[in-house]
Parts: structure tokens; C-alpha cells; sequence
């Protein structure tokens, strides 16, 4: 029987449904495999489960010029640690998850614009202090959020789940920045230019892949361009956006407030940001309800499954 490795532990569902096709290893480290991990993974074994964090470089795959491995099936929907032309010339396939995670990256987006607009931490932190004395008219004033308009930076699969949710849901006007037009059964504006929109929005959310190309898009310029009292949101991932930027446009009243996801050099938080109150800060939430883990896990056994049968993968990349 081939073997596999399952990079983290993951819910039982996948486990079970692996070993079906696989002897699994399943290892239960859950911090990020160091480098000497990823080596070993592609020489020992037959197809590998990884996950954020398993940092597959180009570097990675030089140093075994022979890999046992012949698939890579990356449990999420980013895959920006996975320098697939390199995967590709080593002789391995790579997939990932997508639409498994769309609903639930989504709804963490309006958990965070609405955490942030309305100063639900602040709040809760004052709570928990026993700071809170009682209610009074003009008692964390803040940014009511309906009716408002949203700028979504990237029109994929989750920034139009978010539109969706914040039109209908919220009755918020939609404008957006993305390589191509979207049609979409709502109203929504197109932006030219990712300054413009971020002068024109009063929530600015990122929902754009990682990588090279997007790396610290949002910046310094960026910040200057949106309003004082914009909150800028971010799901995707935290290269994308200059933290040292947006901690200085949070610090000197150039934003809002900010509420995040994710981080530039997760898992670290810098300092800075944690000592701001005009911040949310969660800790990588946006796929963690179990149902949703386990599909993102059931969808990469898919194309192990299909692997196997020397089959086309489902979600190749």
C-alpha cells in the first residue's frame, strides 16, 4: 500500500477517508514542518497532505533531486507556499480546496467589519476588565455599518460571497477592484485603480490570493487614500498588506480602524498592533468550523482519490 503524509492533524472524517487509499502517517506537530521535514517527506513518502505554513520552496525541491513523492494535495485554498513550477519540474502534481472555504473565509470578513465598525472589542475588553460602569448615550460612538459602501479588493469566489453578504445583508453599496468585470446579481461598481477605490469606500476588504504579485499591494499609499474614519478589513493573507504601513495609518488617525485575520509574519503579532484599540485581531479563524475543515479535508482525499486511479485531479493547480 502507498504511503502518505498528513502534515497536521486534521478531523477524523479525513483521516478515516485517506486511509482507504493510503497507509497514513498522520503528524501531530501543528506548527509549520521545519525544512529537513519537507526533505524527508519527499523522499519517504508517496504523496504528501500539506497545509499553510509547509513552506515547499524551490530550495526544497532542488535538495531531493529524486522524490519518492509524486503529488502534492495542500489542504486550503492558497497554495502560495507551494512553489508549484518547482513541484511541476520535480515530477509532482499539486492541488488544493477551493470552494470549500468560501462561505466561512466570508463570514469571518463580516464578523471583522462588523467587530470593527462597532468597536466590539474595545468593548468587550472594558467588559472584561470590569471597567464598564453602565450604559450612556455617548458610550463607544462608532461606525454604523449598514448602508454603507464596501470596496472589495479582488472579485473571486470570496469577495463576491462577501458583496453578497453585505448587500443584502447590510444594504451596502459595492464597488471593487479585480482584472476583469464580474457579473453578479446585485449592483456593483467597478473601480479602475486600487487608490481610487480605497478614497471612495468606507470598508476596504482585502480577498485577494498571496504571492509575489500581491506582495504588500496594500501600502503606505494605500492608506493615505481611504478616509480617517475607514476600516480596513483583511481575510486573505498577511503579506499582502505592509504591516509597518498600517500600523503607523492605525497609530496616526490616518484609518479607522483595521480588523485582521491574518498576519505578515504569522504567527507573530507585532507588539504594536496588540496595544492598538482601534484594532480586531483574530487568530487565522477564517475556515474553523469543523464542517468546513472537514470538506477542505474530504476535497484534498478527492484528488489523492483521483491520483491514484491515475486520474486528471480535480483542483489542480
Amino acid at each position: 500500500m502507498k504511503t502518505l503524509l498528513i502534515t497536521r492533524p486534521l478531523p477524523d472524517p479525513v483521516i478515516a477517508a485517506a486511509q482507504e487509499l493510503y497507509a497514513v502517517t498522520v503528524r501531530q506537530d501543528k506548527s509549520k514542518m521545519s525544512a529537513d521535514e519537507m526533505r524527508a517527506s519527499l523522499r519517504d513518502y508517496d504523496a504528501v497532505l500539506p497545509t499553510l505554513g509547509d513552506h515547499y520552496s524551490a530550495e526544497i525541491f532542488a535538495d531531493v533531486p529524486n522524490p519518492r513523492a509524486k503529488v502534492l494535495a495542500n489542504f486550503g485554498v492558497g497554495y502560495n507556499h507551494i512553489d508549484v513550477d518547482a513541484a511541476h519540474a520535480a515530477g509532482l502534481q499539486v492541488s488544493n480546496t477551493p470552494g470549500a472555504v468560501t462561505d466561512a473565509t466570508a463570514d469571518i470578513a463580516l464578523t471583522l467589519m462588523l467587530m470593527a465598525c462597532r468597536r466590539a472589542g474595545e468593548g468587550e475588553r472594558m467588559v472584561r476588565r470590569g471597567e464598564w460602569r453602565g450604559w450612556h448615550p455617548i458610550q463607544f460612538l462608532s461606525l454604523h455599518m449598514t448602508g454603507k459602501t464596501l470596496g472589495i479588493v479582488g472579485m473571486g469566489r470570496i469577495g463576491q460571497a462577501i458583496a453578497k453578504r453585505a448587500h443584502f445583508g447590510f444594504d451596502m453599496s459595492i464597488k471593487y477592484v479585480n482584472r476583469s468585470a464580474k457579473e453578479m446579481d446585485f449592483p456593483s461598481e467597478q473601480v479602475a485603480t486600487l487608490k481610487e477605490l480605497a478614497g471612495q469606500v468606507d470598508v476596504l476588504v482585502v480577498a485577494l490570493p498571496g504571492g509575489g504579485d500581491t506582495h504588500h499591494l496594500i501600502n503606505a499609499e494605500v492608506f493615505a487614500a481611504m478616509q480617517s474614519h475607514a476600516i480596513f478589513i483583511n481575510i486573505a493573507r498577511g503579506e499582502i498588506v505592509d504591516e509597518a504601513a498600517l500600523i503607523t495609518a492605525l497609530q496616526q488617525g490616518e484609518i479607522g480602524g483595521a480588523g485582521l485575520d491574518v498576519y505578515e509574519f504569522e504567527p507573530n503579532v507585532p507588539e504594536e498592533l496588540i496595544a492598538l484599540e482601534n484594532v480586531t485581531l483574530l487568530p487565522h479563524l477564517g475556515t474553523a468550523a469543523m464542517e468546513v475543515r472537514t470538506g477542505m479535508g474530504l476535497m484534498a482525499v478527492d484528488n489523492l482519490r483521483a491520483f491514484s486511479a491515475g486520474e486528471p485531479l480535480p483542483n489542480a493547480v
